[in-house]
């Protein structure tokens, strides 16, 4: 069997070819345009130590590069994608180019090229379900609007129920949960997602969706500074700087292990229960900011001040946590590997890596120019 996986560089891409190595792969060919912001200047393929690993440089979005790269593959597995929150609000032809684009050609090829793809594999992203699933006491299941400029401005950081204005309580967003993104980068998976699920059935394609939740672990892009607040804090913390948490700190994610994240997609590509299916791949536990700087503080024996500084950002979310429910009883997939432990593990490799320019000021200045960060 031979796979194609779009952006397999990259942070998740690299973690998945790992663990297919160990399977009966004939062929895994990577396809992947190594941007100079996720992969650093001197951007390389890297060297997998296996000739089954085949590399070639190309972008999703240009014909020439795609079609050839499908040719003789039998799933594919497609995480080329644009990402971050905050960048998309502005930089939105590039991530229609990378996102929306990139994906329809996948589509376009396997409607009108011959082909003996049987599978593909998507990953989309929890940025689709926008605030997610809260509870109210009188309305029950309500899934909050976009937070104003307004609200925030004053210090009201909470979501509403949209039906009463009244204390919602978040609960974990199940597969089923309404779809309502609030990024430009949330909508662009939404669109990944669904062009691949409606489309690929009817070429007889096994399609598959992965809601990925925030990913973590050593290997992390750590010159991207539109991405990751783990990495964010831990240059920020490194080079001995005070550390800016948005909003009032209490705002959550659902961090997710790289290890099991790879995991996760290797048993969606093996599985014929998979097939049709959308999963939520996460921890199902949610972790604060502030708790995140708190821990990397501690771990890095730092003397950093961490300032709650009430600033916020266009597009962000306040809570975030995956029912983990279906993909546990689909598949058999249970994360194995703790936030803390997680933590632990990034914090030692990063202590080993090159402290970089320092990035994150600047784009901070390019959101506030736009008015999308205040």
């Amino acid at each position: 069997m031979k796979i194609l996986v779009t952006g397999g560089m990259g942070f998740i891409g690299q973690a998945v070819i790992k663990k297919l190595l160990l399977a009966d792969y004939e062929q895994i060919l990577v396809l992947d345009s190594l941007l100079p912001k996720i992969h650093g200047p001197a951007a390389a393929a890297g060297d997998f130590g296996d000739r089954r690993v085949v590399f070639r440089r190309g972008d999703v979005s240009v014909r020439s590069d795609l079609e050839p790269a499908l040719a003789d593959c039998d799933q594919v597995l497609h995480l080329a994608a644009e990402t971050g929150t905050g960048q998309s609000m502005y930089e939105i032809e590039q991530y229609n180019r990378a996102n929306i684009t990139g994906t329809a050609l996948l589509l376009d090829i396997l409607t009108n090229r011959e082909h003996r793809v049987k599978k593909v594999v998507v990953a989309s992203s929890r940025a689709i379900y926008g605030e997610g699933k809260y509870l109210c006491r009188e309305h029950g299941a309500v899934y909050p609007e976009p937070r104003t400029a307004a609200a925030l401005a004053r210090g009201d950081f909470e979501v509403k129920c949209p039906a009463c204005g009244g204390a919602v309580r978040m609960l974990a967003t199940t597969e089923d949960s309404l779809v309502h993104p609030t990024s430009f980068y949330g909508i662009t998976k939404q669109v990944q997602e669904s062009v691949v699920m409606a489309l690929c059935g009817n070429l007889g394609i096994a399609p598959v969706a992965l809601r990925y939740q925030n990913v973590f672990g050593p290997g992390q892009s750590l010159q991207n500074p539109y991405t990751g607040i783990l990495s964010i804090f831990s240059n920020l913390i490194r080079a001995g700087k005070s550390v800016n948490i948005f909003e009032d700190g209490r705002e959550s994610r659902d961090f997710v292990y790289i290890e099991d994240v790879a995991e996760a997609t290797v048993r969606a590509l093996a599985s014929d229960r998979a097939n049709g299916e959308v999963f939520n791949v996460g921890s199902g536990s949610p972790v604060s900011v502030v708790e995140v700087a708190d821990n990397l503080k501690r771990l890095f024996a730092s003397r950093s001040e961490l300032v709650v500084s009430g600033n916020f950002r266009a597009g962000d979310i306040r809570h975030n946590c995956a029912d983990i429910g279906k993909i546990k009883a689909a598949l058999d997939f249970v994360p194995r590997v703790t936030f803390t432990a997680g933590l632990e593990q990034f914090v030692a490799w990063v202590a080993r890596q090159d402290i970089g320019p320092d990035l994150y000021e600047g784009s901070l200045a390019e959101m506030r120019a736009k008015g999308l960060y205040k």
